[in-house]
C-alpha cells in the first residue's frame, strides 16, 4: 500500500512539475516530509526549471530518460512515475520498451569495458 502511494505521489510531483508556474506548496506531501527545509524550495524550483515541457526537450522524452534512469538505479518508485508520466504525455508501450532496452544496453557495455579495464584501451584507439 505504501508503495502505491508513494508511487502515486511520485506521479502527481511529475505532473506537477511539468505545469509551468506550479508552486512550492503543490509539492506532494512526500516531498515535503523527505526533504530537509533548507532544501525544499531549492529541490521543488530545480524539478520545476528541468521537467517543464517547454524546454528544449518535450515531456515525454524527458520522461523516457527519467524512466531509463530509474530503472537503472533502480527505484521501483520512479519507474511506476515516470511509466505513468511518460504514457500521459504519449508514450507507447513500444516506446517505453525501447528506452528501458538502451539504458539497459548503455549498462551492460559500460559494466564489460569497466570490468576487463577496456575502456582505456578502446578509448585510446582511433
Amino acid at each position: 500500500m505504501r508503495a502505491l502511494f508513494a508511487s502515486a505521489g511520485l506521479a502527481l510531483l511529475l505532473a506537477l512539475a511539468s505545469a509551468p508556474g506550479a508552486s512550492a506548496q503543490e509539492a506532494p506531501e512526500w516531498m515535503k516530509q523527505t526533504l530537509p527545509d533548507q532544501a525544499f524550495k531549492a529541490h521543488w524550483d530545480e524539478q520545476q526549471a528541468v521537467m517543464n515541457p517547454t524546454g528544449a526537450l518535450d515531456a515525454k522524452t524527458k520522461h523516457l530518460i527519467g524512466l531509463a534512469v530509474a530503472a537503472q538505479i533502480p527505484c521501483e518508485y520512479c519507474v511506476n512515475g515516470h511509466t505513468k508520466a511518460a504514457k500521459a504525455a504519449g508514450a507507447t508501450d513500444d516506446q517505453i520498451k525501447e528506452a528501458i532496452a538502451t539504458a539497459a544496453l548503455v549498462r551492460f557495455n559500460s559494466t564489460m569495458l569497466n570490468g576487463s579495464d577496456g575502456g582505456r584501451e578502446w578509448s585510446s584507439r582511433k
